[in-house]
């Protein structure tokens, strides 16, 4: 299959990924909350094993300046900081209550619409680059889009929307993620867009410290911990081993 191929494919197949929402209209919310939080730390995990096993190890490995890579991470871990502040909005990967006001969920799509257009540029990048990097790449965004889709499907529901609305809606911002791939494909005939490997591994840096693992620090008890921790590792540990198999 072909690069485009490959970024296409990709690009629909983490816009499927946003009917995950459904499963919260069916599980109870006891269930779905034992069930999300590990989720959660495992996406965590597979975020930091997609940027310190496959991203970073790629972009040095170009021959890009070591300074350069680092920096363009750090330019990723900042642009990802200042849209959160801009918005004034933290993904939030657990069902809310239903005293949740409507614009919250105006906010929830416009961050999920551009950080999967951002993800969308970088995963692209990475499939320019490399077919093995972007499928490591893209194994690792969509890890993490399984909970944040549980959650902002959830956000939608609770702020009043219809789950028939919500679901569509929700959709529709996932397939910006396709059109930031196409964005990075066609932008690379005439430019190079390698730099976007290490922003993007700013990016999953970020998310994993800031968003996700936040949500699972707390002391929920001993086993639930060790259950968090385990996820994480488990995470890490599939990336690692996608590499292998990949190399």
């Amino acid at each position: 299959m072909s690069t485009l191929g490959w970024i296409v494919a990709s690009g629909v197949a983490m816009s499927a990924i946003a009917l995950v929402g459904v499963v919260t209209t069916v599980l109870p919310a006891e269930r779905l909350q034992r069930v999300l939080l590990p989720l959660v730390a495992f996406a965590a995990g597979t975020l930091l094993g997609g940027a310190f096993l496959h991203m970073l190890p790629a972009a040095i490995a170009s021959g890009a300046p070591s300074d350069d890579v680092f920096l363009w991470t750090l330019a990723g871990f900042a642009v990802f900081f200042g849209l959160e502040q801009f918005l004034h909005w933290r993904h939030s990967h657990r069902p809310v209550a239903d005293g949740d006001k409507r614009p919250l969920t105006y906010l929830v799509l416009i961050a999920d619409g551009l950080h999967n257009f951002l993800g969308g540029l970088a995963v692209a990048a990475a499939f320019i680059a490399d077919i093995r990097l972007g499928i490591g790449a893209w194994l690792a965004a969509a890890a993490h889009e399984v909970p944040q889709e549980l959650g902002d499907f959830a956000v939608l529901v609770h702020g009043g929307w219809r789950r028939r609305s919500a679901l569509l809606f929700n959709v529709l911002s996932a397939l910006t993620f396709l059109v930031g791939g196409l964005v990075a494909y066609w932008s690379s005939f005439n430019t190079d867009v390698t730099f976007l490997i290490p922003f993007a591994a700013g990016n999953f840096i970020y998310i994993a410290a800031s968003d996700l693992i936040p949500e699972v620090k707390h002391d929920h008890g001993l086993r639930a911990n060790v259950v968090h921790l385990a996820a994480l590792v488990a995470g890490v540990a599939l990336l690692y081993v996608v590499r292998l198999a990949l190399e």
